[in-house]
């Protein structure tokens, strides 16, 4: 009986330590460039792509212009943006901020926007 306890109690123990180990490896990721997509393209090149594209902005966000709607501008135009609350992920920013967003071109028949999927200050 008491053998049988302490294998239930080291088989508990590695499974515990493996967990404990495999999450501290899961907190890192690459941070380079992402085949191609980390290049910037201006406000009135992202207007001309088609619609699902993928696009990395670096520009200003001036103003909210509704529920998590935002107007973002560049040195070449303006374009309405949509960041989800979550995607903000605690960031704050004010219209002087320089930021980089990633997200897909969404054109629809009335509307061209940004959906934001990541958001960060520039350095």
């Amino acid at each position: 009986m008491k053998k049988a306890l302490l294998s239930f109690c080291l088989a508990l123990g590695t499974l515990f330590w493996g967990a404990q180990a495999e999450a501290q490896f899961n907190k890192g990721g690459f941070t380079g460039p992402k085949d191609g997509t980390d290049v910037s393209v201006s406000v009135a090149d992202a207007k001309n792509m088609k619609d699902e594209a993928y696009v990395t902005l670096k520009g200003k966000i001036v103003k909210k212009i509704g529920s998590e709607k935002y107007l973002f501008e560049d040195q070449s135009g303006s374009i309405d943006i949509e960041i989800d609350d979550k995607d903000w992920r605690g960031l704050v920013v004010g219209p002087d901020d320089v930021v980089i967003i990633e997200g897909e071109v969404d054109k629809g028949w009335t509307k061209l926007e940004i959906e934001v999927d990541n958001i960060r200050k520039a350095n």
